[in-house]
């Protein structure tokens, strides 16, 4: 089955975004379940979790799932550049009474093993973030049975993936919460919109492209679709839901955040994500071009962020969400998709009789 297929044979064509910390299996499970497509966040799981994860997720659904995993580069940064980063994050441990830790001697989990890991298990789609796969390893997903999705912020970040045989474009746009997946320029130079990036890559590419990016309801879901999106994914509207793993203090963010409440910042993990705005990342603004890249900044912040949200203190914590995070709501996940399936109905409908196509027209 091609990913075209898959994605027109799904009832709702909403695609449940892959978050760490935030989504694990019964978030992913609950979308599927419900008609749409839901992802294993796997990027921050062991080989041996990704098998157990995917066994599990099979017992519990015969619906089509996706797992995502996050291409971390090999970190070995030089001591005096761990020391001068645990020395400017000293005064946030101390302020949370949390000792500072010790250079650790690993930053991320080895991505080939995950691959691996995530190749035997043979979900029906993988998606992958922050850089791109090789022709070869495409072809070992494919022969697995396992459909390929590359994360592209840019035309050419898409048209890559095409050459090394992926199956299909997730079309991260500049709204999306969390981590920008560029891979090909820096940031700042791939910060497209959703709705140009879905169009464009369409006419570069033909493959399926998934829109990415401040789709919170209905609305956005048929203005994508009207756009030529395949399908659309969907995670800061999910960052609410009953079966996501948003923690208390992050929830509490999200429930009270303002009309435009979220900023870039590296100054988390090393690398640009998109998230609501607090003093951790207000006051590490200036410096936060020093930070050492993901994944080392990532793991140096991990004790601290734990220990921010234990204390319940959002102001040290990595509230990932996208631009539309004021319209997120709470509720189970599948009568979130069902709803969102409803009202991209109504909207359609809405404009087929703006421009004279209804039934009576």
């Amino acid at each position: 089955m091609s990913l075209r297929d898959l994605l027109n044979g799904l009832p709702i064509p909403i695609l449940q975004a892959p978050m760490v910390g935030a989504s694990l299996d019964a978030l992913a499970v609950a979308v599927s379940e419900a008609g749409g497509m839901g992802s294993l966040a796997a990027g921050a799981l062991s080989p041996e979790e990704i098998g157990r994860a995917v066994a599990g997720m099979k017992a519990r659904t015969g619906a089509p799932f996706g797992v995502n995993l996050l291409m971390a580069p090999r970190a070995e940064p030089a001591a005096a550049e761990l020391d001068a980063a645990l020395a400017r994050l000293a005064p946030w441990y101390q302020a949370l009474g949390a000792p500072l830790p010790e250079a650790p001697n690993s930053f991320a989990v080895d991505f080939e093993a995950q691959l691996a890991a995530v190749t035997e298990a043979a979900p029906a789609v993988a998606s992958f973030t922050f850089a791109i796969l090789t022709g070869e390893q495409v072809e070992a997903l494919h022969r697995a049975g396992v459909l390929v999705v590359g994360t592209a912020t840019t035309v050419a970040e898409a048209r890559a993936w095409a050459e090394v045989g992926a199956d299909g474009i997730c079309a991260q746009g500049f709204e999306a919460g969390g981590h920008r997946g560029h891979f090909l320029a820096e940031a700042e130079a791939s910060l497209v919109g959703t709705m140009a990036l879905v169009a464009t890559i369409r006419a570069a590419v033909d493959l399926p492209v998934i829109a990415a990016g401040g789709i919170m309801d209905g609305r956005g879901v048929a203005a994508a679709l009207a756009l030529g999106a395949a399908a659309v994914q969907m995670g800061t509207a999910f960052l609410l839901s009953d079966e996501a793993t948003t923690s208390a203090p992050w929830r509490r963010a999200l429930a009270g955040a303002g009309d435009d409440p979220t900023r870039l910042t590296r100054a988390f993990t090393g690398r640009h994500a998109r998230g609501v705005e607090n003093r951790f990342m207000r006051q590490m603004h200036g410096v936060q071009d020093d930070v050492p890249a993901y994944p080392v900044q990532n793991r140096l912040t991990q004790p601290l962020r734990a220990a921010a949200a234990k204390a319940g203190d959002p102001e040290m914590l990595s509230l990932w969400a996208g631009q539309g995070v004021r319209l997120a709501a709470a509720g189970p996940a599948a009568d979130m998709v069902r709803r969102w399936w409803a009202e991209a109905g109504e909207a359609a409908a809405e404009v087929a009789a703006r421009t004279g196509r209804g039934t009576d027209g």
